[in-house]
């Protein structure tokens, strides 16, 4: 897992988090890692889903918050079932 960032099409600008992933199937595809932040390193262990990121070329997949090495999203209230987030203690 080789982890980047990378800049969209044009117009937008941003700076996206996104991995380079090895399957189990051999395949190595890139994959966005979604959310404000992330705790991923060269050997993390990652769930990949489908779903493109629409100004990022040759990026098809995402990568799955809350799941094996990934962390979920810190400090987030709202949607926190996409961003694999604990409910908050009152």
């Amino acid at each position: 897992t080789r982890v980047y960032t990378t800049t969209p099409k044009k117009p937008n600008s941003a700076m996206r988090k996104v991995a380079r992933v090895r399957l189990t199937n051999g395949n190595e595809v890139n994959a966005y890692i979604p959310g404000e932040g992330h705790n991923l390193q060269e050997h993390s262990i990652v769930l990949v889903r489908g779903g493109r990121v629409k100004d990022l070329p040759g990026v098809k997949y995402h990568i799955v918050r809350g799941a094996l090495d990934t962390a979920g999203v810190e400090g987030r209230t709202q949607r926190r079932s996409k961003y694999g987030t604990k409910r908050p203690k009152k």
